[in-house]
C-alpha cells in the first residue's frame, strides 16, 4: 500500500450473542470519532441471526438506532489471496474484479460469544487479515472463565476460589454438587456460565435455598458452569494497551447499584458509578497495575484488554477476576475512560489500536509456514 493511500478499516459489530446491543452502541462511538483524515472506513454488520452485511457510508447513518435498523448486501470473509470481502449475488460470488471489498485491517467490536471467543479471530487469521485485539488463543482463554481461573493459578496470580462442572452433570446428578459447592466454595458465591460476557447469566447465591436457581439460569447460557468464592470486596478495573511491551492505564472503580455489577447495573441503572482514578493507596494501585500486565502478557493478549479486580474490603488483598479482550468500547465506556484519565482520547485510541494490529501482524508474517 502507498504510503498516500489510507489504510481501509472494516468495522466488524452486531453478532450472534447476548451482548448484540452492547456492540452496535461501541460501534457507533467508534463511527462518531473515527479519523477519517488517515482511514477509509467499511461498515459491516452481523446480524442477530448471523448474517454478515455492508452497511452504506457512516455519513447516511444519524444514530445507533439506525446503525440497527440498515440492512446491505450480504458478504463473505474472503482469502489470503483476496484480502477483504465478497459479495455473494444470487446462488454465487462475484468474481474478485466486480464484487471484492478490499480491506487492510479488520477492526472486530464484537462482545461475547462468536465474536470475542477466538472463533472470529480464527477466521480473520485464515484470511490473512490483520484485526484488532487478542489472537485466537488469548481469546478464547480469557473468554471461558474456567481455563482463565486455571492460567490464573499456574502464573501465581490470585484469584478467588472456585470449582466448576458439566451442564449434563448438573442435571443428572445435582445433589452430589450441591454438596460440593458447600463443601468446598460455601456461601455466599457467584455462578457463572463459563463462556458470557456483560455478566449475562451470573448469579450470586447466598444459601443453599438459591443455588439452584442460580445454576439454572448460568446452564441457559452455556455448557460448562463456574461457581466462585464470593468476596466482600470493591470493584477494580484497569485497561491495557500494547503487544509484546504492554502498559497499563490509571485505575479505576466501579461503584455498583445492585449488589454487584450485573448486567442491568451496568447498562440500565443510572445509579451505578465509575471513579477515576479509583480512592485507593498508591501501594494497591502499583499492585493492580502490575498484576493487569502480568496477566495481559501471561494469556498472550495483543492489543488492548480491560483487567477487572476484587480488593478484599477486611484484608485490602487484591484478586484477579477476568479480562476482557473486547471491552465495552464507547466513549465513555470504562475502557476508553480509563485510557482519556491516562493521556489517551478515545480518538487518538482508535487509531493506536489499528497501529498495533498492523504492527502484530507483520510481526506473525515473518514466522514461516511452509518448509523451503
Amino acid at each position: 500500500m502507498k504510503s498516500t493511500e489510507k489504510t481501509r478499516v472494516a468495522l466488524l459489530f452486531g453478532g450472534k450473542s447476548t451482548e448484540h446491543e452492547v456492540s452496535i452502541r461501541s460501534a457507533w462511538s467508534i463511527i462518531e470519532n473515527f479519523d477519517r483524515t488517515r482511514y477509509d472506513l467499511l461498515l459491516v454488520k452481523i446480524s442477530k441471526q448471523g448474517r454478515w452485511m455492508l452497511l452504506p457510508d457512516a455519513d447516511t447513518l444519524r444514530s445507533s438506532r439506525a446503525l440497527e435498523r440498515e440492512e446491505g448486501p450480504a458478504v463473505v470473509i474472503g482469502d489470503p489471496v483476496t484480502p477483504g470481502l465478497l459479495r455473494i449475488e444470487g446462488e454465487g460470488l462475484d468474481s474478485p474484479g466486480t464484487g471484492a471489498e478490499v480491506v487492510d485491517v479488520v477492526f472486530p467490536i464484537l462482545h461475547g460469544t462468536y465474536g470475542e471467543d477466538g472463533t472470529l479471530q480464527g477466521l480473520l487469521s485464515l484470511a490473512g487479515l490483520p484485526f484488532v485485539g487478542s489472537g485466537v488463543l488469548a481469546s478464547s482463554l480469557c473468554m471461558d472463565k474456567v481455563m482463565a481461573k486455571q492460567m490464573f493459578f499456574q502464573n501465581e496470580l490470585a484469584s478467588a476460589d472456585f470449582m466448576w462442572f458439566l451442564r449434563k452433570d448438573w442435571r443428572t446428578k445435582p445433589d452430589a454438587i450441591r454438596e460440593g459447592i458447600e463443601s468446598e466454595i460455601g456461601y455466599p458465591c457467584f455462578v457463572k456460565p463459563a463462556n458470557s460476557g456483560s455478566s449475562v447469566g451470573v448469579k450470586k447465591a447466598h444459601d443453599d435455598t438459591e443455588i439452584t436457581a442460580a445454576v439454572d439460569e448460568a446452564a441457559l447460557y452455556d455448557r460448562k458452569i463456574l461457581v466462585e468464592k464470593a468476596i466482600d470486596a470493591r470493584e477494580l478495573e484497569c485497561a491495557v494497551l500494547g503487544n509484546d511491551e504492554p502498559r497499563a492505564s490509571v485505575v479505576g472503580e466501579v461503584v455498583p447499584a445492585n449488589e454487584f455489577y450485573d448486567y442491568d447495573a451496568k447498562y440500565a441503572d443510572e445509579r451505578s458509578r465509575t471513579l477515576i482514578p479509583a480512592d485507593i493507596p498508591d501501594d494497591i494501585s502499583e499492585t493492580v497495575r502490575s498484576m493487569a500486565v502480568s496477566a495481559f502478557k501471561a494469556m498472550d493478549c495483543a492489543g488492548m484488554a480491560r483487567v477487572d479486580f476484587l480488593l478484599e474490603k477486611k484484608t485490602r488483598r487484591v484478586f484477579l477476576n477476568e479480562l476482557n479482550t473486547i471491552p465495552g468500547f464507547t466513549s465513555i465506556s470504562m475502557y476508553s475512560k480509563l485510557w482519556e484519565a491516562s493521556g489517551t482520547p478515545y480518538k487518538a485510541l482508535i487509531s493506536k489500536l489499528i497501529d498495533l494490529a498492523i504492527e502484530r501482524h507483520d510481526d506473525l508474517e515473518q514466522s514461516r509456514f511452509l518448509r523451503t
